[in-house]
């Protein structure tokens, strides 16, 4: 079984059954958990549709307040564990990746070497990936601090698009976050500080998306883009002790 955590914040207005009940049809061993961040419009009640229309492959967790993306993701993670699930994931509401892309991580989680399999958003021939140009440069930018940070050649960490296994899931979740935002940043130096740098190159897969797209809304306001190094800052305080 292989569970994907779906985190949803005031995004009534972009949720449908659609494509969830079109990608699932009849399986059996893919289970969503569809959560609400504290939403303040129809959230939770679209959420509910969802579930409604694919059976026993979703359920709603509900938050009685807004948390933010980390603990949302979070909390969801620690629900799915529950079941014993082989891999957990997380997958942005937004469906930017299409749910499709699931079954490509799968296939290339199968390989028991590959504890940690996540998206990159490469723009290449061959691929359909729209990215603003004002969203796709100032990333690039933070991905390179990122790399100077993990010391790991990732392309893209950011992309909302992760398989986990669930023992290595269980340990890097255990724990709250620093960032709501940049807390996948925290999922590599977590990785790392458990097992060492050089095994988790070994471990963490990164995956180019054949199809992205950019929905726009973006949950993060121009204001916080300043912060952003200071909340790269404070990862790398609190982890480059134990990433050796």
């Amino acid at each position: 079984m292989v569970t994907i955590v779906i985190p949803c914040f005031n995004e009534a207005h972009r949720l449908s059954p659609g494509p969830f009940v079109s990608f699932l049809g009849d399986s059996a061993d893919l289970f969503f958990i569809l959560v609400d961040d504290g939403s303040t419009d129809q959230t939770a009640e679209k959420l509910e549709q969802i579930s409604s229309q694919t059976g026993l492959n979703s359920t709603v967790l509900r938050l009685g307040e807004n948390h933010g993306k980390a603990e949302a993701v979070r909390q969801g993670i620690l629900q799915a564990l529950k079941d014993g699930p082989s891999h957990v994931g997380y997958w942005d509401g937004d469906l930017a990746t299409p749910l499709a892309e699931i079954r490509t991580f799968i296939d290339y989680g199968s390989d028991s070497t590959r504890k940690m399999i996540f998206g990159s958003r490469i723009q290449r021939l061959g691929a359909d990936i729209e990215r603003h140009w004002y969203r796709h440069y100032p990333g690039r930018l933070i991905a390179f601090w990122i790399n100077v940070i993990i010391r790991l050649p990732v392309h893209d960490t950011q992309c909302g698009a992760k398989l986990i296994e669930a023992e290595l899931a269980g340990k890097i979740f255990a724990e709250p976050f620093i960032s709501s935002w940049l807390f996948d940043v925290e999922l590599f130096a977590r990785i790392i500080a458990l097992h060492g740098r050089r095994q988790a190159a070994r471990m963490i897969y990164e995956v180019p998306l054949q199809r992205w797209t950019d929905v726009g809304d973006s949950k993060i306001s121009p204001g916080y883009l300043p912060k952003i190094p200071v909340e790269l800052f404070r990862i790398y305080s609190k982890y480059r002790k134990d990433m050796h």
